[in-house]
């Protein structure tokens, strides 16, 4: 089960204005389950994303870069589930592009137009005839307030589906986000997530709203861990509508900080509901790094720790062998660091005691109040580097019997 999450209630999840979800049983790689989603937007509305930095990245990431690149307004998005159609060459190309034309037919606009989503089993053929035969039931079940289906529909391995919503006062109008996301093991994302979708009734202009993508994947899906494994198929979306009325092009006019920072608290709930969702896990661990000379390093630190097996293994234990902990400080490859420098905290809610200093085990540091601290679900590592101003969070969780379970038996 995941730790302290809950899908939130369907009501909960409000619909954006310019935003249709449609969802059907394809048979990508299961009956019986929704596994085609698609998303239809009104004339007008603005997106921007961020993908995948793996090589080996999938067909409808290539796909959707090209689209974005071009500059076409879009006007769908349709995500799979089951099939990542990655690894799959030029057979896995045309496959996305003709989803893409299906679409577009469908619905009256060009292909160039959609951007296509996979996510499942790498280095095997999408279904193409099963999922092109799938998408009339998708438009005929298009609506506004289908959020909390298309949570479920995207999932693979999640066992919970990953949404969050937002009402907030924008220049004394409402505006609304809503997001959802799915994800629960081979994340290290180096961008995003596995898969992301923010939508607001806000208006962004383009250029800038390419910007708050970027920033809010930075503070947010660019922060967490559960494997180390960057994904083929990662892909973080963010969509405006405009449709509130309240709408901006530049970072400095009045209200978009608020926008801002509501698109990066939806994008980080998304985020740490994935952790939290991690493969197995008992544990969420924050790792906040501080007294860096830049953000960069203190994020190579929190993940040398976040994603280290030796100290996930600790954790899903419950066992306060901190010196993992040290070791991978010591291997983040942070140039010059002096490690009679670093301090470590190990902290629960409302606790905090000071692990390591002075290049060894703190005087003040009990084997028992260690112990007593790595039982909690929630726990935070706070390392400070002693070498600069700089910060940054990485969120991690353990790994338990059941990570090595799932993924062996993936595919079967």
């Amino acid at each position: 089960m995941p730790v302290n999450f809950a899908t939130p209630a369907p009501e909960a999840l409000f619909p954006i204005a310019g935003i249709r979800l449609g969802l059907a049983e394809a048979g990508i790689r299961k009956v019986d389950r929704r596994d085609l989603t698609l998303l239809a937007l009104d004339a007008g509305c603005t997106v921007a994303g961020v993908f995948t930095q793996n090589r080996f990245c999938a067909a409808p990431v290539q796909l959707c870069r090209s689209h974005l690149d071009s500059g076409s307004e879009i006007r769908a998005l349709v995500i799979n589930t089951g099939n990542a159609n990655a690894g799959t060459g030029e057979p896995g190309l045309r496959a996305a592009q003709a989803t893409c034309a299906a679409v577009g037919q469908l619905l009256g606009v060009g292909a160039d137009q959609v951007l296509p989503f996979s996510t499942g089993v790498i280095l095997e053929p999408l279904p193409i005839d099963r999922l092109i035969a799938g998408l009339p039931r998708c438009v005929d079940d298009l609506a506004a307030g289908h959020w909390h289906a298309a949570a479920h529909g995207i999932m693979t391995t999640d066992t919970v589906a990953k949404a969050a919503s937002r009402r907030l006062q924008i220049n004394g109008r409402t505006v609304t986000l809503t997001g959802i996301s799915k994800g629960a093991g081979m994340i290290k994302p180096n961008m995003a997530t596995m898969l992301g979708f923010l939508a607001t009734d806000a208006g962004v202009a383009e250029p800038l709203l390419r910007q708050l993508v970027r920033e809010a994947a930075d503070e947010s899906f660019n922060c967490i861990t559960v494997d180390g494994d960057t994904s083929t198929n990662d892909s973080f979306i963010v969509i405006t509508t405009g449709q509130s009325g309240v709408s901006f092009s530049d970072a400095s006019e009045p209200g978009y900080a608020e926008l801002r920072a509501a698109v990066i608290s939806v994008a980080l709930e998304l985020a740490q509901a994935i952790i939290r969702d991690g493969e197995g896990a008992t544990k969420f661990i924050t790792v906040a790094v501080e007294g860096g000379r830049d953000r960069q390093e203190c994020k190579r630190v929190g993940y040398a720790v976040g994603h280290s097996p030796l100290v996930k293994t600790a954790f899903f234990a419950s066992d306060p062998n901190l010196g993992r902990i040290l070791a991978a400080i010591g291997y983040a490859d942070i140039d010059g660091l002096d490690v009679d420098g670093v301090r470590v905290w190990l902290g629960r809610a409302g606790e905090e005691i000071l692990v390591a200093e002075k290049g060894g085990r703190a005087e003040s540091y009990r084997e028992e109040d260690g112990a007593r601290i790595m039982q909690e679900a929630e726990i935070t590592v706070r390392i400070d580097l002693g070498r600069g101003p700089a910060s940054g969070k990485v969120y991690s969780c353990d790994f338990s019997y059941d990570y090595v379970k799932i993924n062996a038996d993936y595919r079967t």
